[in-house]
């Protein structure tokens, strides 16, 4: 899960604890936007985790989010990771919308500003569009969109079309229903 939550989100850091215990124990609890937890732990600790009900993500292996702990937002583990990695866009797409509410980028993952046209570039290939295909849409040649796709990847430092489909979800320039 770190992994995942690492590639879905490369801006931020994520620490891993065994315990609530161990987590209290490292100082300043509340540096942190969100806590993944089971349920288990949740309600063991539930004067912790109440204070934290909106940044608080609970795992659990049922598909059926009904039997999770009501008012907290739940995340499926159990999902193939594709799927996984989905329904933590979703659900990230939901709470930050546009980009709102995100940790600030620092170091080698601040952002550079992509020109309005490698905006457009980047929602098409992120769904799903060919070179040529975005050529055409845009009335543009196809080795001014393969130019368009190297400054993109080398602006945002991503190395894949899964990364950028990523960073365009969870920025708020692609809905994850549209891809």
């Amino acid at each position: 899960m770190k992994q995942i939550l690492q590639d879905v989100m490369p801006i931020v850091v994520v620490d891993t604890f065994r315990s609530v215990g161990e987590l209290k124990a490292s100082g300043d609890v509340d540096i942190y936007y969100h806590y993944f937890a089971e349920a288990q732990a949740v309600i063991e600790d539930s004067d912790f985790f109440d204070k934290r009900r909106r940044k608080t993500i609970i795992l659990n292996t049922a598909a059926d989010t009904k039997q999770t702990l009501y008012g907290y937002n739940s995340l499926c583990t159990s999902l193939p990771e594709k799927q996984l990695i989905k329904s933590l866009l979703a659900l990230e797409q939901m709470a930050h919308a546009e980009g709102r509410n995100l940790p600030h980028a620092h170091g080698e993952h601040a952002e550079k500003q992509l020109s309005v046209r490698e905006v457009e570039v980047m929602t098409l290939i992120v769904r799903g569009y060919i070179n040529k295909e975005i050529a055409d849409r845009l009335n543009i040649s196809l080795s001014t969109v393969i130019t368009h796709r190297k400054n993109i990847m080398d602006k945002l430092g991503l190395k894949s079309v899964s990364a950028l489909t990523i960073y365009a979800v969870t920025r708020g320039f692609v809905n994850i229903n549209d891809i």
